[in-house]
């Protein structure tokens, strides 16, 4: 049996194959007519041969092609016939069929006597009008057209009465032929525009439904942050007011001042995720992958989290599998995970804040161990009210909340998304199975590598030379009043002298005519801070050398192009104060940027 040419996988290719099976399906019924009309002729013609008898052959040919034509319309009904290629290999054995007609009249008419060159131009146009309905496919074109065809051409050259009429039978077969070429050439041009057009229709129905997504991602995040801004700032706003003693009011007590700064670190928290969402959202987020201590990530946030579970009545507590026990011993080497420790603190500080949040009664539990295939997995499994499968599923969907355990309480319903996406960065996942009345637990996995080796502390001879630093001269270049001051409030806790540009261009004078540890030059656009740095650069001598730290926003674009510019180590707002120690550290550490003054 002939191959059937593969359907092409070009753009719009398996289109154009579907496409022509298609309009050749669409002429079926228009040749069975042909077929039809032209019959009495064949019968009038062949009751003049003197083997008359034999047209019950054809009959019997026609009747299987009829039969086959029935089943193959009632196939491309099933669900079998969506597939290219079964539905070519189909059509081509019906139209094979369908060819062996005409040769079956071919032979009829070779014994037909005086009628037989009658007989045989009758089966040749039955040829050609094969040929006529497989123009719109190429392969069957080749391959039915030429076998309808090629049994009353042989006869009429193989043994030539009238060479007119061989010649004529020829030069008409080839005709046909050139025209069904033609026609071919044609819809397969017209199939391509519609590909084309097709293709172009949903490229756009994509690019609608992305930007009626932004549009309801915007919306929601709108209305999700509008009312924790509003009470975040309004508490803050009573507490600043009561501190600044307007309207006659007392001072404000211990307990009203832990709320405004509570109330402050929730507006912060939701800013933060939505942020990191949005950010995971456009594919900018990034992570830096190495090998980190999860125990002790863990450890730390049970020993944060201990006092506001305790309030609760609840127990908190972290257990270890029989695997990792040995990793409490300094000397121990098994290995360790991979991941960003800044982003797995961040999962695991969500995660265990949402357990202790949500449950009333009961007990929290951190299990760390090391299941098959090569991860680690740390569960956060609670007694809380728990979730059935139709709100867990929603729990993970951006923005949404369960109205049956979150009131009363802040977020953005951003936190689980977040947390799975960066799991997802790290090459690892987030997973949950929770019953409603029972509690959750929520299971992150990260990968696992057996020769990995965290890094060690800081020895005590370390920390001590770390301690007796002296104190940096730093100059800050930030146009915004707020975040200056702030950074400001946050250097001077760590002991530095500060000293604060306004603009780009009076760090730069500062810098070359001032005696500076340290440059920080925020990063932003707005700021304008690689072009800043690319000239402090440029400065002759040792100001051009000054360790320099770019205050980023978080996208990172800005630290390649910091970094580009000559910059020494990038932090990240908002940042912590163990960041900011690092930041500057890391930036006084680099060689070929530090500056030939004594910092030491």
């Amino acid at each position: 049996m002939t191959a059937v040419p593969p359907p092409e996988t070009a753009r719009g290719g398996a289109s154009l194959s579907q496409q022509a099976l298609q309009a050749q399906t669409g002429l079926l019924p228009y040749a069975l007519m042909a077929f039809a009309v032209s019959l009495p002729i064949y019968v009038w013609a062949g009751g003049h041969a003197p083997n008359a008898a034999w047209m019950s052959a054809s009959f019997v040919v026609f009747a299987i092609a009829w039969g086959m034509f029935y089943a193959v319309v009632n196939w491309l009904k099933e669900p079998a016939a969506q597939d290219l290629r079964r539905r070519a290999r189909v059509q081509l054995l019906a139209g094979l069929i369908w060819a062996a007609a005409p040769l079956q009249l071919a032979a009829f008419a070779e014994a037909a006597g005086p009628a037989r060159e009658t007989l045989l131009m009758i089966s040749l146009a039955a040829g050609v009008m094969c040929l006529v309905f497989t123009a719109p496919w190429l392969p069957s074109l080749l391959v039915v057209g030429t076998a309808a065809v090629a049994g009353p051409l042989f006869a009429l050259t193989w043994r030539a009465t009238n060479a007119d009429a061989m010649h004529l039978a020829w030069g008409g077969t080839a005709l046909a032929f050139a025209l069904a070429l033609m026609v071919n050439r044609i819809l397969r041009s017209q199939f391509a525009l519609a590909a084309e057009r097709e293709g172009l229709m949903a490229e756009r129905a994509e690019q609608a439904e992305a930007a009626r997504r932004l549009a309801r991602s915007k919306s929601d995040l709108v209305a999700t942050l509008s009312d924790e801004i509003r009470n975040g700032l309004t508490g803050v706003a009573h507490v600043l007011a009561a501190a600044a003693g307007r309207g006659g009011r007392a001072a404000p007590s211990r307990e009203q001042l832990a709320a405004g700064l509570d109330a402050v670190n929730d507006l912060l928290s939701v800013l933060n995720t939505t942020l990191d969402a949005e950010t995971a959202e456009a594919g900018r987020l990034s992570v830096q992958l190495e090998p980190i201590d999860v125990v002790a990530i863990a450890r730390d946030l049970v020993s944060a989290h201990r006092l506001a579970a305790a309030a609760k009545g609840l127990e908190i507590s972290l257990h270890l599998g029989a695997d990792l026990a040995p990793t409490l011993h300094p000397s121990a080497d098994l290995g360790a995970a991979i991941g960003d420790p800044a982003r797995v603190r961040q999962v695991l500080a969500a995660l265990i804040g949402n357990a202790v949040r949500f449950t009333l009664r009961g007990r929290v539990e951190v299990r760390i161990g090391l299941p098959a295939g090569g991860r680690l997995a740390i569960e956060i499994a609670d007694t809380g009210p728990g979730l059935s499968e139709d709100e867990l599923a929603l729990a993970f969907q951006p923005f949404q909340r369960i109205a049956r355990t979150s009131a009363g309480t802040s977020g953005a319903g951003l936190g689980l998304t977040l947390a799975r996406q960066l799991a997802r960065l790290m090459g690892g996942g987030l997973s949950a199975h929770s019953a409603a009345g029972v509690g959750s637990c929520f299971t992150i996995e990260l990968p696992y590598e057996a020769q990995a080796s965290i890094p060690p502390p800081l020895s005590a001879e370390d920390q001590a030379l770390a301690a007796d630093r002296p104190r940096l001269r730093i100059l800050v270049a930030e146009d915004d009043g707020l975040s200056a001051a702030t950074l400001r409030s946050h250097l001077e806790q760590l002991g530095h002298k500060v000293a604060h540009a306004a603009d780009g261009g009076r760090a730069v004078e500062l810098n070359r005519v001032c005696d500076f540890d340290v440059l920080m030059v925020a990063a932003s656009a707005a700021s304008d801070g690689p072009h800043i740095m690319a000239q402090i650069r440029k400065l002759d001598g040792a100001a051009g050398r000054t360790p320099l730290v770019a205050l980023i926003g978080g996208d990172p674009g800005e630290a390649e192009e910091s970094l580009a510019a000559g910059a020494s180590a990038v932090l990240r707002k908002p940042f912590t104060m163990p960041a900011l120690a690092r930041a500057l550290a890391d930036a006084l550490a680099v060689k070929a940027c530090a500056n030939d003054r004594d910092v030491a």
